[in-house]
């Protein structure tokens, strides 16, 4: 803007608001099972074109197609669908014992326990990890004690740090 001329704010209309079907057909979607899965091992400019797709798994009757689909034992998937409840259980009580200030500190991890528990799923036994804020899935999927969880949390004795 050259001097002289008015400040001018200009705020798009949104596609969709609480409680309205939202329009989404201006989005490019590839149907599920359609997007390429490449080898582990290609460089990386071969993968290009996947940071460009949206790569969907589930039609649209919930059943998973194409290169996609993960090859995993039922007891994997079992321990996985366990380890993200018991982290949610325990993120709820961590927070309430936090904000009765029994804790000085607690992030919680609501929404996120499929990422460490995937995670921690994938790598060998004992791989290591460097789990960080809102992770507590990674050690509940590796059976570490909660009560050794809590401890280090509320800083008392038995802290292993």
């Amino acid at each position: 803007m050259s001097q002289g001329e008015p400040l001018r704010l200009h705020v798009p209309e949104p596609t969709g608001r609480p409680g309205c079907a939202t329009d989404f057909s201006y989005l490019r979607l590839s149907p599920a099972g359609a997007v390429r899965r490449p080898e582990v091992d290609v460089p990386p400019m071969e993968t290009r074109d996947l940071a460009y797709s949206l790569i969907s798994v589930l039609d649209a009757e919930g059943n998973a197609v194409g290169p996609w689909v993960p090859q995993i034992d039922i007891e994997v998937v079992r321990k996985g669908l366990r380890a993200m409840m018991k982290t949610r259980i325990f993120d709820s009580r961590m927070l309430m014992a936090q904000r009765q200030k029994k804790m000085s500190f607690y992030m919680q991890s609501l929404g996120e326990e499929a990422i460490g528990t995937a995670q921690a799923l994938a790598l060998n036994e004992d791989d290591m990890c460097f789990p960080t804020y809102r992770q507590q899935s990674i050690l509940v999927v590796r059976d570490y004690p909660m009560v050794d969880m809590i401890c280090q949390l509320m800083s008392n004795e038995r802290d292993p740090l």
